[in-house]
C-alpha cells in the first residue's frame, strides 16, 4: 500500500515518524514551501520536510496544490491512501478522488466543533476545558468530512497552545496507528458530522492577540495561554507594544480588587506586574517591552518607567 503523507509544522510529524516505524510505505511526502524565518530571512525547511529527509524519502513542495502539474507529479507515485496532518493547503477534488482508500485528515478538535486552521489556540482561548482528535476523510469543504474516530485531550489550566500542540500530536499519532489496520481491512463505519453542531475557529490574526482590558482576568489569562508560545497577546505603553508571554492564574481572591479604569498598572514589582481588569486584578508575569526581549517580572522591575496609575489600552 502506497501513502502519500501531507504535513507542515511539528504537529505533523509524530504521524508521520508512526508510519515509518509501524513500516508502511511512505513512498512520497507533500509540505509546505521553506519559508524565510529569523532576522537574517534564511530560508528554513518545515519540520516535515527535515523529517522526511532524515528518513530518504522523497519530498514535494508545490506552491500550489492546485496546480496540474502538482496534481501530476503526485499522481506519479501512485498512493492508495493520503494522510494529511496540518498540511496548510485544501486539497482539490482532483486529489481527493486519487487514492483507493481516500485521504484522511488527522484534526485537532473535537469535530464539528473548531473546525479551521486555529482549532488548538481558540480552544484554549476560549476556556475550554476538553479539547481531542479526530481522524476524519477528507472532502471538499472545510474539515466536513465523515468522522472515523475520536479521542478526548484535557486542557489543563497551565497549558498553553505549545503544550497542547505536544499532547494532541502524540494522540493524533496513537489514533492513526490504532485505526489504520481497521480501515485497510475495510471495517471502518465513519460518521457524519452533524451540521448544526458545527463551530469555526478561523486562522489567527493580530487582532486576536491584543488585550482588552476590560474582559475579565480568566479570559485574558486564556487569551495569553492560547497564544504562547507563538505570539504572546500584547497592549499598548504610551503608544508602543508591550508584549505579555505569561500571567498568575487567577483565583478568586482576586477578583473584586481595585477600583481604578480597566488596564491601570496597580503595582510594579519583582512578584510581577498587577492590572486592573474587568472584574478584579491580573498579575503579568512575563512581558517584552518594545524592541527589548522577553523578561520575567523581577528583571522587568528594575529600573523601569512604568509606575503604579500607568494605563495600558
Amino acid at each position: 500500500m502506497n501513502i502519500v503523507f501531507m504535513g507542515t509544522p511539528a504537529f505533523a510529524v509524530p504521524s508521520l515518524e508512526m508510519l515509518i516505524e509501524e513500516g508502511y510505505n511512505v513512498v512520497a511526502v507533500v509540505t509546505q514551501p521553506d519559508r524565510p524565518q529569523g532576522r537574517k530571512k534564511v530560508l528554513t525547511p518545515t519540520p516535515v520536510k527535515e523529517a522526511a529527509l532524515r528518513h530518504g524519502i522523497p519530498v514535494l513542495q508545490p506552491q500550489r496544490l492546485w496546480n496540474p502539474e502538482a496534481v501530476a507529479e503526485l499522481a506519479e507515485y501512485k498512493p492508495d491512501l493520503i494522510v494529511t496532518a496540518a498540511y496548510g493547503q485544501i486539497l482539490p477534488k482532483s486529489v481527493l478522488d486519487m487514492p483507493p482508500l481516500g485521504c484522511l485528515n488527522v484534526h485537532g478538535s473535537l469535530l464539528p466543533a473548531y473546525r479551521g486552521g486555529a482549532p488548538i489556540q481558540r480552544s484554549i482561548i476560549n476556556g475550554e476545558k476538553v479539547t481531542g482528535i479526530t481522524l476524519m476523510y477528507m472532502a471538499e469543504g472545510l474539515d466536513t468530512g465523515d468522522m472515523i474516530a475520536k479521542v478526548e485531550v484535557p486542557i489543563e489550566d497551565d497549558d498553553t497552545a505549545g503544550t497542547m500542540f505536544d499532547k494532541l500530536s502524540l494522540a493524533g499519532a496513537r489514533l492513526l496507528k490504532e485505526q489504520l489496520p481497521v480501515l485497510v481491512q475495510g471495517k471502518v463505519a465513519a460518521e457524519a458530522q452533524d451540521e448544526s453542531e458545527a463551530t469555526y475557529a478561523p486562522n489567527l490574526t493580530r487582532e486576536d492577540e491584543k488585550i482588552d482590558w476590560t474582559k475579565t482576568s480568566r479570559q485574558i489569562y486564556d487569551q495569553i495561554r492560547g497564544l504562547v508560545p507563538y505570539s504572546g497577546g500584547f497592549t499598548l505603553w504610551d503608544g508602543d507594544v508591550f508584549k505579555v508571554w505569561a500571567c498568575a492564574k487567577p483565583e478568586k481572591s482576586d477578583q473584586g480588587k481595585g477600583d481604578a479604569e480597566p488596564g491601570t498598572v496597580l503595582e510594579v514589582g519583582e512578584s510581577g506586574i498587577v492590572v486592573k481588569t474587568g472584574d478584579g486584578v491580573l498579575t503579568l508575569l512575563t512581558v517584552q517591552p518594545s524592541g527589548k526581549k522577553a523578561m520575567d517580572a523581577a528583571q522587568f522591575s528594575r529600573g523601569t518607567s512604568l509606575v503604579p496609575g500607568t494605563v495600558l489600552t
